[in-house]
């Protein structure tokens, strides 16, 4: 468990976190978003005893993480997977992580099976690892306390598909073991999938919060069937304000709703999705465009 409670963060007259407030619980992925200088970084610095806040509070497990007894047992932290000796093999910075927490030699084998780094890449120094596999060695350092609670800065930055569908199975099962994920990271079409809760902010603070089919949901629901015709003047007659597009139409209702217009009218569906095409990428720039360097593509 993760609390965070007005969390803030200041610098001079700059303030980076802003008053933010959730809690990411056990047996969930809780996807942490936002755009380059939103204020994730800090905050999870803060959450991680690497930054003191200005005001507020984190805590994990009930605990301030400084608070913790051999935090690293507790929780499992990656926020830089290039903060690694360049001149130290793989398993060199495992053993040594190993020892900082007081866990035996068999957990280094293990951390680096489970991330599926090889003997042959663990002897190798981390100068001379890809991005992928500094991620993957930053992922095994923070599990190898065996923690119930995990903060991960993008995780999969320089993982190649394979590795991405490795590391969302991994953070999966990670959480339905009871275990808790707070996540960062830009690969959107990722963290739709493997997140059940969303915090998303800008300049500090909190934009949007909830489960992903609930904000996916404010964009309404996207539906095609069998008569898109027929289906767009039964939910017209219902009420339902519906657009039509090549994704299909576009319903300003949750699923369920659209779900029972059509059983009512006898459609057969054939597709049925909280939210507009875009899905989750659409979703974070309607709500960040502000906060963008980029601002709203004309």
């Amino acid at each position: 468990m993760i609390t965070v409670t007005n969390l803030t963060k200041r610098y001079g007259e700059f303030t980076a976190v802003d008053d933010i407030t959730f809690s990411a619980r056990p047996g969930s992925v809780t996807g942490f978003l936002g755009p380059n200088g939103a204020g994730k970084s800090t905050a999870m610095r803060m959450m991680t005893g690497l930054t003191p806040p200005s005001s507020g509070e984190a805590t994990v497990l009930g605990r301030r993480y400084g608070d913790l007894p051999n935090p690293g047992r507790h929780v499992g932290v990656m926020l830089d997977a290039s903060a690694q000796h360049p001149g130290r093999t793989g398993k060199e910075v495992l053993t040594l992580a190993a020892k900082t927490i007081g866990v035996g030699p068999t957990a280094v084998a293990h951390g680096l099976a489970t991330v599926g780094l090889t003997d042959k890449e663990a002897g190798r120094r981390v100068r001379n690892y890809s991005l992928g596999m500094r991620q993957r060695l930053g992922l095994a350092a923070a599990l190898i306390g065996d923690p119930q609670v995990l903060v991960l800065d993008e995780p999969a930055n320089g993982l190649d598909p394979q590795g991405i569908h490795w590391m969302r199975s991994l953070l999966r099962g990670f959480a339905d073991r009871g275990g808790t994920v707070l996540l960062s990271s830009h690969l959107l079409s990722e963290v739709q999938i493997v997140a059940d809760e969303l915090v998303i902010i800008g300049h500090g603070r909190i934009v949007a919060e909830g489960s992903v089919e609930e904000l996916l949901q404010q964009q309404g629901t996207r539906v095609r069937s069998l008569d898109d015709r027929a289906l767009a003047a039964a939910l017209t007659a219902a009420g339902i304000e519906v657009t039509t597009g090549p994704a299909g139409l576009l319903a300003q209702a949750s699923t369920e709703e659209v779900g029972r217009v059509a059983l009512d009218s006898r459609i057969v569906l054939t597709d049925l999705a909280s939210g507009s095409a875009g899905g989750l990428e659409e979703l974070f720039l309607s709500l960040t465009a502000a906060d963008s360097r980029e601002g709203v593509a004309a």
